[in-house]
């Protein structure tokens, strides 16, 4: 990267040794070597492998010692770059065998000798260069002639130029020979850095001093640091000196770096990352990190950097310690995914919970298979994994033999299998029904004597019996169905659009739940535990998940369908429609989504066909055409349709109509073209 002439007095001070740098024109690396030895740079560059120390055959060239220089690679008269030019010296190592017996072969000896010890020399010098967060390896091919071999003695150096490294960076430097017949040299550069950039910290603050004069312009920008992909850009600035920014102690990660330059052109831009080793800021970032479900047997772990971590499956009984390990792949109620670094635990998520519905009174059963077939089985529960068959007083030791029985009979769903065991569920519901069979039967007589009575008593028993169906029906009505509307927030408009239709469905026998009438609860514990927490309370309470369809949330859902993630920033804080996504795709992967999802969308807004194919397999309405066969899906699923539908129908359309014209027709403007996205429907966008 260019640079400047200031910038490089600033770094190596205002002495006139800055301008006797010697300047290397034009890209390319080279190199050259001393006189009388002939030395070539292989065109690309090299893994860097090192490989074992061999015995030498003879003598060999080996590195001696490490110089290094600073020199300017200059690309016009002003905009140079910094670079790090590297003399590698090189000696005579070993010897040549001597003839066990010189007298029994002759000349023939001599002969066989004389010319490899005449012979020159070669040698493939391999320069390893580290300098955060750039790594590479060259190869310098030398030939030393024979009348320079002189055991023992130096023969010269070979020269390379050069890399290139930033201001301020540390250079680390190693040179062996391929293949190595000694341990390598290193050296270590540290390379000048610019004075006006420093790190202070205060209590639970952090302080970035900038130290520029008054008329000084530069720009800062703090980044989050990948080792794959470009960085992530967190804030930026154009600043006038001298400044103090003040971070606080919960923003610091291991990979937030600082980016100053001044604002000129072809400046050089100065990196520091000064959090790598703060122990804060890795208690910050595990703190961030969190575990999303993609599908049923996959997981993602996300975080602001770069995690050495391991993830294992292991099995904990609810609200039970401690959690035991199991092999993946595993999908059920009780599956934790552990998440460690350094041997520490850092996460423990049971990310399964609300995917597959209620909890099923099931017990699952280890196998451990051993040598010459021989097997155990023991039965997992808060106290452990208890051995069947056994005479131990837990639930599954009491069911033991019938639930080896079931296992022979293959009543259990084999989850897991491979060479050293497998995992099976077992059902207990009926052994549960056999314990309360008495109660049952006790309960049926009771009912029976009960109407008995009310026979004896009919005209009695008819007023009662009419009596209790109002009331039934008065509360049903006054309770209504729960519905859950989700949405994407596209615009402000739309917004209000999706808030008069929530206000015209509450009018009826439903109890809508929509973030913008949640937004304290949202901020305080996030979209994506808001939306867990009303999907699950909806769908228990036998409710509907409604799905309002728009353009901004068709490219969503199928950015989902092709990555399994969302695009960042891709929406407001507030958008619960994206938060859902995790947990409500499974829904629909699995089938369950039937009964208990709903799809809309408005008639101008967007057409059916643009919503993706895989949440078609619910009903999707237009509103306001479809307005009563959408009332009709939200009603009970066992209710009878009543008389009124259409009535309420043309209400919740009277309700709706005005924010439906100020969404297409904004007071004072022409039609504003909306829908004009994929699939929009016909008419979008020509206000008719």
């Amino acid at each position: 990267m260019p640079v400047p002439w200031f910038l490089l007095s600033l770094a190596l001070g205002r002495s006139p040794v800055v301008l006797s740098l010697e300047r290397l024109v034009g890209p390319q690396d080279a190199t050259h070597c001393s006189p009388g030895l002939s030395c070539r740079l292989w065109d690309s560059d090299i893994l860097c492998l090192p490989g074992d120390i061999v015995p030498a055959p003879g003598p060999v060239l080996a590195p001696t010692h490490l110089q290094t220089e600073l020199v300017l690679r200059c690309q016009k008269e002003t905009d140079c770059d910094l670079c790090l030019r590297v003399a590698v010296h090189l000696a005579v190592h070993g010897h040549w065998e001597e003839p066990e017996d010189e007298e029994k072969f002759g000349g023939a000896a001599d002969s066989g000798v004389e010319e490899p010890r005449n012979a020159s020399l070669q040698a493939q010098v391999v320069l390893s260069f580290q300098a955060y967060p750039t790594a590479r390896c060259v190869l310098l091919e030398v030939q030393v002639p024979a009348a320079l071999v002189q055991f023992g003695q130096s023969v010269g150096s070979v020269v390379y130029d050069c890399f290139e490294a930033a201001l301020g960076s540390e250079v680390r430097i190693w040179s062996y020979t391929q293949p190595r017949y000694e341990k390598e040299l290193n050296h270590t550069q540290q390379l000048p850095a610019l004075p006006w950039l420093n790190v202070s910290a205060d209590g639970d603050n952090v302080h970035l001093v900038l130290n520029v004069s008054e008329e000084q312009h530069f720009g800062l920008s703090l980044y989050w640091n990948q080792v794959q992909g470009p960085p992530k850009p967190r804030w930026h600035k154009n600043l006038t000196g001298p400044q103090i920014i003040t971070l606080n102690h919960t923003d610091l990660v291991p990979c937030l770096c600082i980016q100053v330059w001044p604002l000129e052109p072809d400046s050089v831009r100065t990196n520091i990352c000064p959090f790598r080793e703060d122990p804060r800021a890795h208690q910050n970032l595990w703190q961030a990190a969190r575990l999303r479900l993609l599908t049923l047997q996959s997981w993602l772990l996300d975080a602001p950097c770069s995690l050495p971590a391991e993830a294992a499956l292991c099995w904990r009984a609810p609200g039970g310690d401690p959690c035991q390990p199991l092999v993946p792949p595993l999908s059920w109620e009780n599956v934790t995914v552990d998440v460690n670094s350094s041997e520490k635990l850092q996460l423990q998520e049971c990310l399964w919970a609300d995917s597959l519905g209620p909890l099923k009174d099931d017990v699952l059963l280890l196998e451990t298979r051993g040598p010459q077939d021989n097997r155990s089985l023991c039965a997992l529960e808060p106290s452990g994994c208890t051995s069947l068959p056994s005479k131990a007083s837990t639930r599954a030791a009491r069911l033991g033999e019938y639930l080896l029985q079931d296992l022979q009979s293959g009543q259990c769903l084999q989850l897991w299998d491979d060479d050293l065991g497998a995992l099976w569920a077992c059902p207990m519901d009926k052994y549960i029904h056999k314990r309360w069979a008495l109660v049952w039967l006790a309960c049926l007589l009771f009912a029976a004597a009960l109407s008995l009575i009310l026979l004896l008593k009919k005209d009695h028993a008819k007023g009662w019996l009419r009596l209790l169906k109002q009331d039934v029906r008065s509360g049903a009505a006054a309770r209504g169905r729960a519905a859950l509307l989700l949405y994407s927030a596209d615009d402000s408009g739309f917004e209000r659009l999706v808030g008069a239709l929530a206000s015209a469905l509450c009018q009826l026998p439903l109890r809508v739940a929509v973030d913008l009438w949640s937004r304290r609860e949202l901020s305080a514990q996030g979209p994506v535990a808001w939306f867990h927490a009303q999907r699950r309370q909806t769908l228990q309470e036998g409710g509907v998940v409604v799905l309002l369809f728009s353009p901004g949330a068709v490219a969503l859902c199928s950015e989902w369908l092709q990555d399994g993630v969302s695009g960042p920033g891709a929406h407001g804080p507030h958008d619960a429609f994206r938060a859902s996504l995790s947990c409500v795709l499974p829904d629909f992967l699995q089938g369950r989504a039937p009964g208990s999802y709903v799809g809309a969308c408005f008639d101008r807004l967007l057409h059916p066909d643009a919503v993706p194919a895989l949440f078609r397999t619910v009903p999707v309405f237009t509103l306001p055409s479809q307005l009563p066969d959408f009332l009709g899906a939200l009603q009970q699923p066992r209710a009878p349709r009543s008389g009124r539908l259409q009535e309420r129908a043309e209400q919740v359309s009277r309700a709706l109509q005005p924010a439906l014209d100020s969404y297409f027709h904004p007071p004072g403007t022409p039609a504003p073209g909306r829908g004009v996205g994929p699939g929009a429907g016909p008419g979008a966008g020509d206000g008719t």
